[in-house]
């Protein structure tokens, strides 16, 4: 176990990148894709599960934590990691996605957002100096920048504005932070879809010395191409040893892509989300299991897969899991997604490795592209 926090590049194949980030917690090979575990779990999944299926790092959201069970019952309770059973990295979001997903229930100011609570209505502030701290008590190892998550389409001043903001708050919870060894603070890059904000965004956080950037407010609306322009201006502005994180992102494909472009850093909902709702993620494309084709299907759904939810059980099983609601169903959904997920990302680094990625990534879209088998 290291004693500091690194990052150190391993392989590199046109702009794709294969690196390690190494902290007294454990090693994140990346890239890397996080499964979130908002609340202190990923919903459907044993821990033990979750690192079976080659999880190096979760991630934990500060708004959600802060209202229940409350961060200074977790810091009692011997932080987040003891709490949850995961004695590997945890990164913890700080909340701004939440500025801009809860924003009929906030006020935004210069000193930060004040919350009522969906749970109860009760208030709370939350000011940079406070995200920093709440990340702190929870005992996150990677801990992120409180910023304003700006939802697209926006006006241009609208999007300058939040930028702006997102920048002076991340100088105050740079300076909360402090020096904590084996810790990371990221700051997040914002600006909309304008390539003008990215740029400045992205040259003065690098100039803040960070040791970790993050791309935010991006799959909140727009077209993926809008996603990717920005991804293709933003990341050669940011510093090539450091690692670089694309919040909130999301689809095999989307993956891919932005791997392509520089990323080294994911998470996203849609695995776990998509497995409660009946849709498995697989080399051969999402297969919905509430269609009516599966309910006499022996087969599973992946016979080469090495988790045993796709490998062992039939798609008639699966599917009568589904259509009965069964809590099963969305357990074992969500291993399979997760798993596929995690398949990916070592394919991935792999290729890298290998100076192969286009054609393995050429490979894997085509794959999705024929489809799932033939029904019987």
């Amino acid at each position: 176990m290291a004693e500091t926090f690194s990052f150190k590049l391993i392989a590199i194949d046109g702009k794709a990148r294969r690196g390690v980030i190494s902290m007294p917690r454990g090693e994140i090979r990346t890239p890397a894709f996080m499964p979130v575990g908002t609340g202190g779990t990923v919903k459907a999944m044993y821990m033990d599960q979750v690192r079976g299926v080659g999880a190096d790092i979760i991630l934990g959201n500060t708004y959600h934590l802060m209202l229940r069970p409350g961060a200074e019952r977790v810091a009692k309770l011997g932080g987040l990691h003891e709490f949850a059973r995961w004695p590997h990295p945890i990164l913890t979001d700080s909340g701004g996605f939440q500025v801009m997903s809860l924003s009929k229930l906030r006020k935004l100011s210069e000193k930060g957002v004040t919350f009522r609570s969906h749970i109860d209505g009760a208030p709370y502030e939350m000011s940079p100096e406070r995200s920093i701290e709440i990340q702190g008590l929870l005992d996150s190892d990677i801990q992120m920048q409180l910023d304003e998550c700006t939802a697209l389409p926006a006006k241009p001043t609208e999007i300058e504005r939040a930028m702006e903001l997102s920048l002076r708050w991340a100088e105050r919870c740079k300076t909360a932070f402090g020096d904590q060894p084996g810790k990371a603070m990221f700051g997040i890059v914002q600006g909309g879809d304008s390539a003008v904000m990215r740029v400045r965004s992205a040259q003065a956080l690098k100039a803040m010395d960070l040791k970790g950037y993050a791309v935010g407010g991006l799959a909140v609306g727009e077209p993926q191409a809008v996603m990717l322009e920005m991804l293709e201006i933003t990341c050669p502005e940011l510093p090539a040893n450091r690692p670089r994180y694309l919040m909130g992102v999301g689809t095999p494909d989307d993956i891919l892509k932005s791997v392509a472009r520089g990323i080294d850093m994911f998470d996203c909902v849609m695995p776990t989300r998509a497995g409660r709702h009946g849709l498995a993620y697989t080399r051969r494309g999402k297969i919905n299991l509430r269609n009516a084709r599966h309910a006499d299907d022996p087969r599973p759904l992946d016979e080469e897969s090495d988790c045993p939810a796709a490998r062992d059980y039939s798609r008639a099983y699966l599917h009568h899991l589904v259509r009965s609601q069964e809590s099963l169903g969305a357990m074992l959904l969500t291993w399979n997604n997760l798993s596929y997920y995690q398949k990916l990302m070592q394919d991935i680094r792999a290729a890298i490795e290998a100076k192969a990625f286009e054609t393995r990534a050429a490979e894997i879209s085509e794959g999705w592209a024929r489809g799932d088998i033939p029904a019987i």
